[in-house]
């Protein structure tokens, strides 16, 4: 049935005229039963209700609509979807996902797909954001590293145009920034990472983390049974006895124990720390979700490079997320 889902997204992306010649092609094969496709309306599902009781209710510049039965609501393959409502092609949007995915800055992506700076900064984050339900769904098994990394609280973006108060003194050049060991000045990112490469990581506080800050991140994330490896850090105990894990725990400044260690976790920490300093000069802390999500896919995720642009370009572009441009830049400065 995975398989199959699979290939209603990819023909859903399909323009027009290349269903058509996907279809004629079948016909080719002497499939006749799939080669009635081409009369099947409800390959698609309503964008309102998700029901398949649909039909065909004409085009609107080209793109077919379609008329549900059950809600009589019209719609169309990308209502609900990031494309909906867009002024521009699939093609520019492949071509700007493309220029994410090579690593290119907002304003050499937004010339070489001809669009505004500010358009491709909301492009962004649009995209970003619809990749948080691939995130959430995220399931670690095996022998998993986990421990947590910290950025400088970053304020960065919030000018002085809006209504936005810093809530402490600006940070200025030559001059300490930071107060000493782990404050309220940090934000935490709690991260696991199994022998597989498959990662999670995502901002729970501001300062040290409590057992009930790494539940968000790892009570639905870690599959039963698995090894968890960790410091010594207290809060893992409770967490692993109630989800059922085997935990190890390495000693400060002790290498391993047996065949474990956490390796693995502080090399994805040095991965995430050069990502966000060195391609972005650091990011604003209200972003800093998706750009963890952005290192997950461009530097874990398996596959060659096009295979992960196309995965990644096909669950943009089907996934149920619509969210006004305008919404992208009013999120909450300090979003735990």
């Amino acid at each position: 049935m995975t398989e199959l889902n699979t290939l209603f997204q990819i023909f859903n992306n399909l323009s027009e005229s290349e269903k058509k010649a996907f279809l004629k092609k079948i016909k080719g094969e002497n499939l006749p039963n799939l080669a009635k496709a081409s009369n099947i309306t409800n390959i698609y599902k309503c964008a309102h209700c998700n029901s398949a009781n649909i039909v065909k209710n004409g085009t609107v510049r080209g793109v077919q609509r379609y008329l549900c039965r059950d809600c009589h609501k019209n719609f169309t393959p990308k209502t609900n979807t990031i494309l909906f409502k867009t002024h521009y092609s699939d093609a520019v949007w492949r071509k700007y996902i493309n220029c994410m995915m090579n690593g290119m800055s907002i304003r050499k992506s937004a010339k070489a797909c001809g669009i505004n700076p500010d358009t491709a900064f909301k492009w962004r984050h649009k995209i970003l954001d619809s990749l948080q339900t691939m995130h959430k769904n995220v399931k670690l098994n095996g022998v998993v590293e986990a421990d947590e990394t910290f950025f400088p609280l970053s304020f960065k973006g919030n000018h002085n145009k809006s209504n936005f108060k810093l809530p402490r003194e600006s940070h200025h050049r030559g001059k300490s920034n930071h107060k000493r060991g782990i404050s309220s000045d940090q934000v935490c990112v709690p991260c696991a990472i199994n022998l597989n490469g498959l990662s999670k990581s995502v901002i729970t506080n501001l300062g040290k983390p409590t057992v009930k800050d790494l539940r968000k991140v790892f009570s639905r994330s870690i599959a039963e049974n698995s090894v968890l490896v960790t410091d010594r850090n207290s809060a893992y105990n409770k967490i692993a006895n109630e989800h059922n894990l085997q935990l190890v725990q390495i000693k400060a400044g002790k290498g391993s124990v047996g065949t474990f260690n956490i390796a693995k976790i502080n090399s994805y920490h040095s991965i995430l720390k050069m990502f966000i300093i060195y391609n972005f000069k650091g990011v604003s802390t209200k972003y800093l979700n998706n750009y963890l999500i952005w290192n997950n896919i461009k530097n874990y995720a398996l596959g060659s490079e096009e295979e992960k642009e196309q995965i990644f370009a096909d669950f943009v572009f089907t996934n149920k997320f619509c969210e006004n441009s305008h919404d992208v830049s009013k999120r909450k400065a300090i979003p735990v």
